[in-house]
């Protein structure tokens, strides 16, 4: 593995570490306001205000509009996917616990990935789907089930 590949996973790990704390503190935000989708339009203005000077400071420039009429329509879901998931969070991640939501989270990410990949979807390469990365996406799906024996109502092994 290159150097430059290990940093780039190295980097994805970490963000991926941030986002239990995301949804644990964006459950306790909408407990606080009183519903979930305050939590997340709350959220989501934190995140706006926190970007806003970032970009002031690195002089982002100001994007060009008229690219906007030629662009796909489906740029847009990244917002929407945005809302899904973190009023997902905040109102599966109490119920679930940061370790099962983030399973099951991760488990769809990767069915959603696999399908991305296979088609090319969102401007992405297409890369075909194989048996070892079906055997890694049942692997993860039976990692989910595992963490979640108790909660499906099964005796993990062990347990009296």
């Amino acid at each position: 593995m290159q150097t430059n590949a290990l940093i780039l996973i190295i980097a994805a790990i970490i963000t991926g570490a941030v986002v239990p704390f995301q949804a644990g503190a964006n459950a306790a935000l909408g407990r606080a306001l009183g519903h979930p989708l305050w939590g997340t339009l709350v959220s989501l203005a934190v995140s706006f205000a926190c970007i806003v000077p970032v970009m002031l400071l690195t002089k982002v420039q100001a994007p060009t509009l008229a690219n906007l009429a030629q662009a796909p329509r489906w740029i847009w879901i990244g917002g929407i996917v945005g809302v899904v998931y973190i009023t997902g969070a905040l109102m599966l991640a109490p119920k679930l616990g940061a370790a099962g939501f983030i399973m099951a989270v991760i488990a769809g990410q990767m069915l959603a990935s696999i399908v991305i990949d296979q088609w090319g979807l969102v401007g992405l390469p297409q890369k075909p789907v194989t048996w070892s990365r079906l055997a890694g996406l049942g692997l993860i799906v039976l990692g989910l089930i595992v963490m979640q024996l108790q909660a499906l109502g099964l005796k993990s092994p062990g347990s009296s």
